[in-house]
This record gives C-alpha cells, sequence and structure tokens, in this order.
C-alpha cells in the first residue's frame, strides 16, 4: 500500500491541502493504492465504472442544453430544432445526451446481469443490490421525463399512455393522473413539471450513486468465483491495476458509443418524434424506448388494465427480493451447472420480452410476449428457490489465489 508521506502526497500543495482537508486520501481509500480489491475481477465488473462515466456525460450535456431548451408546448419542438442547427455543437450535444441515455441502459443492464449470473445480491451486499435497483428506477423516471421534453408525437403520445396506467389505481388513480398532468390533459403544465424532474433526479441519482460506493466499500467488491477474500495474497491495489483496466473499457466503449453518435445517431430513436406534437393525430403504433420495451411488453400482455400495471411494476420490485428468493448458498453460476442454464433461458426470455414489446399487440407477437412473462415471473417465484434447494454446485476453490494460480478453472468435482 502507498505511503502517504511518499510520491505524490510528498507534494508540497498537496500536504497543504491534504491538512486542512482529507479529500486526496479520501479518493486514495475509495478508488486508490488504499483499497483492496479481489485480484480476480473481469472485464465485466468494468461497467460499473462505464455506468458512472454515462452519468457524468448525461449531467454535462444536459446541463449545457437546458440553456437553449424552452419548456412549453409552442416552443419545446422548435427550440430542440434550434439547438440542432443554431447552436455550435449542438446537434453533437443532443445526440450526445440522447444517445448516452441508451448507452447508459446498455451499462446498467449488463452491470445488473452480471450481478444476477455471480449472485452479487447475495449477503452481505443486500443493500448495495438495493440501491443499485434505486439507481435503476430513477433512471427509468428520469429517462422517460426527457423522452417527453423534445415535445413530438412519440414524445406526446408515450406521455399520454404511460401517465394513464396510474389511472387503474383503484380510488386514487384519477387524483394521481391529474396530478401528473398538472391539469385534466397532457399539455404546458405537464411538459412544465416533467422538464423540472428531468433536471432534478440526475442528482438525486448521484447522491445514491455515493450511497451505493459506500455499501460497495463496506465488504468490498464480489468477484467471479463468489468467494470471499481470504487475505491480503487474495487482494491487489484498485489503482494502477484496474484503473488500467477500467481505461481499456472506457476506450472500448468510447468506440462503441461513437459509432451510433457519428454513423447512426438515430437508430435507437423513433422517426416519429421528428413530426411536432399533435393531440388530434395517434401514430400507428406507440412505442416507448427501447430500453422500457421489456417491461412494456409484460404491461399489454395482461388483457386486464390494473393486471398489466401490476404486473410491468413487478416486474422490477421483484428483484428486490431476489436475496431471498435465491435459496442456494454458492453465489457464482459458474459452480451452480443447473442455474447456469436457466440464467441462458432467462436471458433470452428478456431478449425475447424486448422484441415482442417493439412490436403490435397481437397475433403471435402477444403470444411470445406472454409465455415470456410467464417464464420471466416463473423464474424468480418458482425455478431460483427449488433449483437453490436441490442443485449440487461444485466444489469451490479454498481461495481466489488457489484458482488463480490454476488458471481460474472450474473444478469438476462435487460440493
Amino acid at each position: 500500500m502507498a505511503d502517504n508521506n511518499s510520491g505524490f502526497f510528498a507534494n508540497p500543495l498537496v500536504k497543504w491541502i491534504e491538512y486542512r482537508l482529507p479529500v486526496f486520501s479520501t479518493l486514495d481509500h475509495m478508488v486508490g493504492t488504499q483499497y483492496p480489491t479481489p485480484k480476480n475481477l473481469n472485464y465485466w465488473w468494468n461497467f460499473g465504472s462505464l455506468a458512472g462515466l454515462c452519468l457524468v456525460i448525461q449531467i454535462v450535456t444536459g446541463i449545457v442544453l437546458v440553456m437553449h431548451y424552452t419548456p412549453h408546448t409552442s416552443m419545446a419542438f422548435d427550440s430542440v430544432e434550434h439547438i440542432m442547427r443554431d447552436v455550435n455543437y449542438g446537434w453533437l450535444l443532443r445526440y450526445m445526451h440522447a444517445n448516452g441515455a441508451s448507452m447508459f441502459f446498455i451499462a446498467v443492464y449488463i452491470h445488473i446481469f452480471r450481478g444476477l449470473y455471480y449472485g452479487s445480491y447475495k449477503a452481505p451486499r443486500e443493500l448495495l443490490w438495493f440501491l443499485g435497483l434505486i439507481i435503476f428506477l430513477l433512471m427509468m423516471a428520469t429517462a422517460f421525463m426527457g423522452y417527453v421534453l423534445p415535445w413530438g408525437q412519440m414524445s406526446f403520445w408515450g406521455a399520454t399512455v404511460i401517465t394513464n396506467l396510474f389511472s387503474a389505481i383503484p380510488l386514487v388513480g384519477e387524483p394521481i393522473v391529474t396530478w401528473l398532468w398538472g391539469g385534466f390533459s397532457v399539455d404546458n403544465p405537464t411538459l412544465n413539471r416533467f422538464f423540472s424532474l428531468h433536471y432534478l433526479l440526475p442528482f438525486v441519482i448521484v447522491g445514491v450513486v455515493l450511497l451505493h460506493i459506500l455499501a460497495l466499500h463496506q465488504h468490498g467488491s464480489n468477484n467471479p468465483l463468489g468467494i470471499d477474500t481470504k487475505g491480503p495474497q487474495d487482494r491487489i491495489p484498485f489503482h494502477p491495476y484496474y484503473t488500467i483496466k477500467d481505461a481499456v473499457g472506457v476506450g472500448a466503449f468510447l468506440i462503441f458509443f461513437s459509432f451510433f453518435l457519428f454513423y447512426a445517431p438515430n437508430m435507437l430513436g423513433h422517426p416519429d418524434n421528428y413530426i411536432p406534437a399533435n393531440p388530434l393525430v395517434t401514430p400507428e403504433h406507440i412505442v416507448p424506448e427501447w430500453y422500457f420495451l421489456p417491461f412494456y411488453a409484460i404491461l399489454r400482455s395482461v388483457p386486464d388494465k390494473l393486471g398489466g400495471v401490476l404486473l410491468m411494476f413487478g416486474a422490477i420490485l421483484i428483484l428486490f427480493l431476489l436475496p431471498w428468493l435465491d435459496t442456494s448458498k454458492v453465489r457464482s453460476a459458474k459452480f451452480r451447472p443447473i442455474y447456469k442454464q436457466l440464467y441462458v433461458i432467462f436471458l433470452i426470455v428478456c431478449v425475447g420480452l424486448t422484441w415482442a414489446g417493439g412490436k403490435p399487440a397481437e397475433g403471435y407477437y402477444l403470444i411470445i410476449a406472454r409465455v415470456c412473462t410467464v417464464y420471466y415471473f416463473a423464474h424468480f417465484l418458482i425455478l431460483l428457490p427449488v433449483v437453490g434447494w436441490f442443485e449440487k454446485p461444485l466444489k469451490l476453490p479454498a481461495s481466489i489465489s488457489e484458482a488463480v494460480l490454476k488458471g481460474d478453472a472450474a473444478p469438476a468435482g462435487k460440493a
């Protein structure tokens, strides 16, 4: 570990600041040489830091865009066109913000599925998992309200459809919808409320992210083997080993991001949103952004409106119960042969829901959505608890160091 009296900390200016405000030593303990990390983390662990990078991109570009945006129904669409055409590099900022939302969700979805595979939700990291899910919910709310701001056709009708869902709630549904709208239809008060909350929520996300990091540092990172570190031989400093690894991930991510930014900026959007909002003309097929499609498919797979709403929200809330629904004592799927197969099926089901959510709610699209919805809930409520009881996991290595020295290969023996 680094000595605070040498190297960087020996700089007179750094020492002067550190004595009065210990910011550098705090950072060193959080993401530096003083933060011990399991020595076997792979590139799937990069997506937490990539999600943080996406959050910074969204906040910075959003602050600049808001300088030129007008939150009024008669001027919002034109102000977005003004940004695209008249503001210096406005097109770049707008495309970075719009595609950055998709990149953010890609990073977070991979981060979540990595947690599902390696059992990062299990004790003692339950609160870490819960805080991550809260970040995900805040992201969804922020993204939905941001999609309304351009005030195009899909913005207007998406807001109308989604906010109307709350009317299905008995007794309080209608008052909630009226409060969300700020009146009796989606109009200027709605746009103003969504604009205000869209600007506020990213800073709330930053606060929850800090709590997420604090919870992470309490017990340290999980690892691909899912076993606890046994001592210093199982750990290495976060810096420089994982900062370099993260830098490689950032480089690959920026190449991926740049492809959409410069060559396909509208691929992940909807062409109807380049038409000004018209309450008198309903689009032929109303769809949300791609990252909402799995939940939209679940919503539409139920004939009853209230049932669809409950299932849609239940699809996310059920993840909060995961630490108790998974009855296996082994964290990592590397040592769980049956769960590993179920995980692959679950992944295919989630892709199927995303695909079905973007199609009309009719014919075999609806059948596929219903089958995938049934499996989605069965995976958590039936398969996970049952498999954890009878599955025979493979033998776990004695320590991370032992597995690393042996090539990190999963033993073939039984526990």
